[in-house]
């Protein structure tokens, strides 16, 4: 598969309110960043660079650096979810130490028609892509309010973790089209279940 193929053909997805948490989605239900194309579609349709930005210079050590990172915000943010007060200093040490690097510096540029768009000051460094990512996790786990929102997914054997932002703070699944129509279903078919008993 080609560099510019569309996020869609990973299953990728990117509604769980913050960017370092669409990347802990990645492994859910299997690893979706084994390999460079996946990892090139996941940072465009992120929006950590704008759509139509070239990462043919993107090499092997791309996704291993971004699992590495995931790995790391994953472990904090599953000790703040289940109240774990051990200290976690090596991934908050090492999310610490990717957020230190600029990230991709972006530039207003009038598009063929005239209007203004982004694009970024150059071909987006690895580790300028990672800091954008770490220092979204810093912000997360810093802001007491972001943090009080997050939550794990309801759905039977899900692991995804969101920011719940939703009135009242109710939500339960990390997508109701997902987790949650799956819930609906299997309801239904107990309803039906028990009927024709």
């Amino acid at each position: 598969m080609a560099l510019g193929t569309p996020p869609s053909t990973y299953d990728l997805r990117f509604d769980a309110g913050r960017i370092c948490l669409d990347l802990l989605a990645t492994t859910h239900p299997l690893e979706r960043l084994d390999t460079l194309p996946p990892l090139c579609a996941w940072i465009t349709g992120s929006g950590l660079v704008p759509p139509g930005t070239p990462l043919s210079h993107a090499d092997p050590s791309w996704p291993i650096a971004f699992r590495e990172l995931r790995g790391s915000v994953g472990r904090l943010v599953h000790a703040w979810l289940s109240g774990d007060v051990r200290p976690h200093d090596l991934a908050l040490a090492r999310v610490n130490d990717i957020a230190r690097a600029a990230p991709p510096a972006p530039r207003a540029v009038r598009d063929e028609d005239g209007t203004l768009v982004r694009r970024l000051d150059g071909p987006p460094q690895c580790a300028a892509l990672l800091a954008a990512v770490a220092r979204d996790a810093v912000e997360l786990l810093t802001d007491p309010a972001a943090r009080a929102g997050l939550r794990q997914c309801a759905g039977d054997n899900c692991p995804i973790v969101y920011v719940d932002t939703s009135r009242g703070r109710r939500r339960r699944w990390c997508s109701s089209e997902v987790c949650g129509n799956r819930e609906r279903v299997a309801r239904h078919r107990k309803r039906a279940a028990l009927t024709r008993a």
